[in-house]
């Protein structure tokens, strides 16, 4: 699902509140706590990301759910505004982008590598320190399978792209060799 404009001025809204509390990895884990029930409870789902029930109802069970997995009060103010604003539903954009937002502030960033089939321990290693020494930031693997890839793989990370595909490497080929 990718991260709305306003989803990502709510998750900077937010960690920026958190980093002058000092709260990131706290603020982040009470995001996790959150995503984690929505994605178990369909009711819960239901009543809170349903606009057809009224505000003050999600409101109410938002202030319950909070309480009740011990999220702090700048974070439940947080939901309850979100709600007001009906914008729970970018929440998981919300929850991504501050997640984005705490590894760059941490020095990490993540890499989204496409392979063709899943890679051993020891691959998974040589491509994050090749990638840590490209970027010159800490790279964490966020690995994806594509069988359709034939072979190789590509990374993304930051705003570049490593393309290190046997399909790409094939058409480079099929071009010098028809260049002359």
């Amino acid at each position: 699902m990718p991260t709305t404009a306003a989803a990502r001025r709510y998750a900077r809204a937010l960690f920026q509140i958190a980093r002058e509390d000092h709260r990131v990895g706290e603020v982040l884990d009470e995001l996790d706590t959150l995503a984690t029930m929505l994605d178990e409870n369909e009711s819960l789902r239901d009543a809170l990301l349903t606009p057809l029930h009224p505000v003050e109802e999600r409101k109410a069970v938002m202030k319950s759910v909070s309480q009740g997995s011990g999220v702090s009060a700048s974070v439940a103010n947080f939901y309850s505004y979100l709600i007001d604003q009906r914008r729970l539903v970018d929440f998981y954009g919300i929850r991504e982008e501050y997640q984005r937002l705490a590894d760059e502030d941490a020095g990490l960033m993540t890499a989204v590598v496409t392979t063709a089939s899943p890679l051993d321990d020891r691959r998974k290693d040589r491509l994050r320190r090749a990638l840590s020494e490209r970027t010159g930031q800490e790279v964490q693997l966020d690995i994806q399978i594509d069988p359709t890839l034939i072979g190789g793989a590509i990374a993304k990370v930051g705003g570049m792209v490593f393309d290190g595909s046997l399909r790409t490497q094939l058409s480079k080929l099929r071009a010098n060799l028809t260049k002359g």
